[in-house]
């Protein structure tokens, strides 16, 4: 993945000059569709329950951690038999569970703090699980997932593109927000880097398991998203920020790490709650344009 950290000033003025992605209805009424089949309403009442981040249980973190994952490998079963689009992102994130985090996280010798890699990896699930139960019981999500959800319901939008919505959410969003949240320190950053590796590295399953049910192709815009490929073409699209550019040096991953760990001191907080929204824009801005220039 690339992006740039850059600087507070610049995240501040970008924000400002991007337009507002769309949020979608604040709360309401639960959609029983999204460009799918019609979910019934017991399969409505099943998501909710089941994406409760406050039934999760377990002795221990690792437990609980294959609790969620148990409870959204189901919820992406229902939506998926529904080819109901807000799954285009739970199918790529469902195998990325199974193929790559959960093998990893079983294995005694794989970290070097073992609580430390449950604990992240439980609460940056968790964060998708809190707000798809927003979505399926009619509160509020969070801006980078209420924009994601109101793709899913756009029967128009490159479904490509919208899995990337999510994608993004979750990566440059929740997972930096993750990082702050369970206290991470710089000693924790190869235990950090083993998961993202990981993730990352099972790009082929998302890509496949998107494109064998919902016949659409990741590939391109995973891609850019991981190595910058495809950079070039946004300059004449007007979307090549700054932050993209410096991006072709930068890996997010590393400005992911760095910001979760500045926003756990509240001098820095506010600076970085700015860039965060920054990056999460420009990238979706990118996806956006890539998607027209290629037809994804």
């Amino acid at each position: 993945m690339r992006v740039s950290s850059g600087a507070a000033a610049v995240a501040a003025t970008l924000i400002m000059s991007l337009p507002l992605v769309g949020a979608g209805p604040a709360s309401g009424a639960v959609s029983n569709t999204a460009c799918g089949s019609t979910l019934s309403e017991t399969d409505i009442a099943d998501i909710a329950r089941l994406s409760d981040t406050s039934a999760i249980a377990g002795a221990d973190d690792l437990a609980r951690l294959e609790d969620a994952v148990d409870r959204h490998h189901r919820i992406t079963e229902i939506l998926v038999e529904h080819r109901d689009l807000r799954g285009l992102f739970a199918i790529g994130l469902d195998g990325v569970e199974y193929a790559a985090v959960m093998p990893l996280q079983r294995d005694p010798g794989a970290f070097q703090n073992r609580a430390y890699a449950h604990a992240i990896s439980l609460e940056l699930l968790s964060r998708f699980l809190d707000n798809l139960h927003a979505e399926f019981t009619g509160g509020i999500a969070e801006p980078q997932w209420a924009h994601y959800f109101a793709l899913t319901k756009d029967c128009e939008v490159s479904r490509a593109r919208t899995a990337m919505a999510g994608y993004n959410a979750h990566l440059t969003v929740d997972l930096t927000y993750s990082v702050a949240a369970i206290g991470t320190r710089p000693e924790n950053a190869p235990d950090y880097f083993t998961i993202v590796a990981a993730i990352a590295a099972a790009g082929e399953v998302i890509v496949e398991r998107t494109k064998a049910v919902y016949d659409a192709d990741l590939g391109p815009l995973w891609r850019f998203y991981f190595v910058g490929e495809g950079l070039d073409q946004l300059f004449g699209e007007g979307v090549a920020t700054e932050q993209l550019l410096i991006a072709a040096d930068l890996g997010a991953n590393t400005v992911i790490f760095a910001n979760g760990l500045a926003l756990q001191d509240p001098a820095l907080a506010p600076a970085v709650r700015a860039e965060v929204t920054a990056l999460w824009q420009a990238a979706d801005l990118a996806f956006d344009a890539l998607a027209r220039i290629n037809a994804l």
